[in-house]
C-alpha cells in the first residue's frame, strides 16, 4: 500500500511530486486549519478579538484579529493559490480592496483607468483619490494607440476590468502588461467577472488582481468582502501594512462564510456560464433587442482576446433595447430575476445600470463613454435555463406595446 504521505504516485512511478490539480479539485482540497491540534477537517471561525501571548514580551503568530485571524488566514491562503499569487489579503468589501490598490500610488503620481467600470470605482477615483494629489485619467483600454498615448505620462498605477462591467469588453491583458511595464507602472486586474477559475491575470502579466469577493467566490449574497492577490513579495508587503494599519480586513465569520461558498465555485460557475450563453443566444435572435454584449457569442469583438486568456464566458449578460422605458419595462416585468446590484449570486438577478450600479457616473460621462442609458444587465444564476428565458421571454412580449419614448435620466444612487 502507498502512503496517503508518499508524494510519488503508483500511477506516476518515475515522478517525484504528483501532477498539479486542476481548479475544480484545488477548490476543495486545502489545509482546513494549519497548526490547530484537533485537527478539524473544515476550517474553524476563530471568533476572538484577541489571542493570549506567552509573556509580556513574546507573543504568537497571532495577537489582534485586525492583525490577523487563523480563519482569515486560511482563507486568504487558499486565494493566493488560487489566482497563483505570493500573498492575498482580505477586505471588508471589493471598494475597501481596490482601495488598498489605489494606496499603492503617492500625491503627485498617476492612476490610469479602464473607462468602463464599476461605478463605485469611478466614483472613488474621482471623488476620494484624486483630492488625495493624484491624478486620474482614463482611458480605453482596448485601443492601443490611446493606452500607449496615456502611459508616456508614466502613471503609477493601471487599473482595469476584463471584461469590463458592464458592457463586457476586452482587454488584452498579456499585452497591457508588458506596456505598462516598459512605462515603469504597475497593472491591477478586476477579476470579479470571472474569478480564478476562468482566468488568472497574474499569469498574463498582471501585478495584482483584484476581486469583489461579494460575487462569485462567495456565490450566495451573503457575503460582503473584497480580495486582493499580490504578484510579488514587496506589493504583498505594502498592501498587507495597509490592510493592518487601515483596519478594513475581513472579519472571521465572513471569512468563514467565503470559504464555505469557495468550495462550489467551479459547480456554479460551469452551470451559470452554460446558462449564460443559451439566455445570450435567445437574447441575439429577439426582435426588440437591438445589441446582446456578452464575450461568449461568437460576433463579440474580444472574443479571440478573450478565450486566448480566459477558459470561459462567465455567467453576465447586458444587452440594448433602445429605450429606457423599454428596458424598465422588461426588467419589472420579469419574475425570476431579483431587480438587485451586483451579480455572481446563485440565484438570478436584473438590473439597468445607468440607474443602479454606474448612476455614481455622471450622466455626461456616461454618454461620453457610450454607455447606453437602456442598457439591461443580468446576472445568470443556477436556476434551469428554460425558466430563465420562459421568464425574459414573457417580460420582453409584456414590453412590446411599449413605444420608443424618450430616454429618461437616472439619478444617483449610494450603491
Amino acid at each position: 500500500m502507498v502512503s496517503r504521505n508518499d508524494n510519488s504516485s503508483p500511477y506516476f512511478p518515475h515522478r517525484e511530486e504528483p501532477p498539479p490539480l486542476k481548479p475544480a479539485t484545488q477548490l476543495v482540497h486545502f489545509e482546513a486549519a494549519p497548526d490547530d491540534s484537533f485537527q478539524p477537517s473544515s476550517t474553524p471561525i476563530y471568533q476572538t478579538a484577541t489571542f493570549c501571548q506567552s509573556s509580556a514580551t513574546e507573543g504568537g503568530r497571532y495577537d489582534y484579529t485586525r492583525s490577523g485571524n487563523p480563519t482569515r488566514t486560511v482563507l486568504e491562503e487558499q486565494l493566493a493559490r488560487l489566482e497563483g499569487g505570493s500573498r492575498a489579503f482580505a477586505f471588508t468589501s471589493g471598494m475597501a480592496a481596490i482601495t488598498a490598490v489605489a494606496s499603492l500610488a503617492e500625491p503627485g503620481q498617476e492612476i490610469l483607468a479602464g473607462n468602463d467600470l464599476y461605478g463605485g470605482t469611478y466614483r472613488l477615483l474621482t471623488r476620494v483619490v484624486a483630492r488625495q494629489g493624484i491624478a486620474v485619467r482614463f482611458v480605453d483600454t482596448t485601443d492601443g494607440d490611446a493606452v500607449e498615448q496615456e502611459l508616456s505620462r508614466r502613471p503609477r498605477l493601471v487599473l482595469i476590468e476584463t471584461p469590463t462591467n458592464p458592457l463586457l469588453q476586452v482587454t488584452d491583458i498579456a499585452a497591457l502588461a508588458s506596456r505598462v511595464h516598459d512605462h515603469g507602472g504597475l497593472l491591477a486586474v478586476d477579476n470579479s467577472l470571472l474569478s480564478p477559475y476562468l482566468q488568472r491575470p497574474l499569469e498574463r502579466g498582471a501585478d495584482l488582481v483584484i476581486h469583489s469577493a461579494t460575487k462569485y467566490l462567495c456565490g450566495h449574497g451573503d457575503v460582503t468582502a473584497g480580495m486582493v492577490i499580490a504578484k510579488e513579495e514587496e506589493l504583498a508587503d505594502s498592501i498587507a501594512f495597509y490592510q493592518n494599519a487601515a483596519g478594513c480586513a475581513l472579519a472571521p465569520f465572513e471569512a468563514w462564510l467565503l470559504l464555505r461558498g469557495l468550495k462550489t465555485l467551479a459547480l456554479r460557475l460551469e452551470k451559470q456560464q452554460a446558462s449564460a450563453g443559451l439566455v445570450a443566444e435567445f437574447l441575439n435572435r429577439h426582435p426588440l433587442v437591438r445589441q446582446v454584449h456578452y464575450p461568449g457569442l461568437a460576433d463579440h469583438p474580444g472574443r479571440d482576446t478573450h478565450f486566448r486568456q480566459a477558459r470561459g464566458a462567465g455567467g453576465v449578460v447586458s444587452f440594448e433595447t433602445g429605450s429606457v422605458e423599454l428596458s424598465k419595462k422588461v426588467i419589472e416585468e420579469t419574475r425570476l430575476f431579483a431587480i438587485t446590484v451586483s451579480f455572481g449570486c446563485v440565484s438570478s438577478s436584473i438590473s439597468l445600470p445607468a440607474c443602479m450600479s454606474h448612476a455614481s457616473i455622471p450622466g455626461k460621462v456616461r454618454s461620453a463613454r457610450l454607455l447606453p442609458e437602456d442598457l439591461v444587465r443580468i446576472s445568470v444564476g443556477i436556476e434551469h435555463p428554460e425558466d430563465l428565458i420562459d421568464d425574459l421571454s414573457r417580460a420582453l412580449d409584456a414590453a412590446s406595446g411599449l413605444a420608443r419614448g424618450e430616454q429618461k435620466k437616472c439619478t444617483e444612487y449610494a450603491y
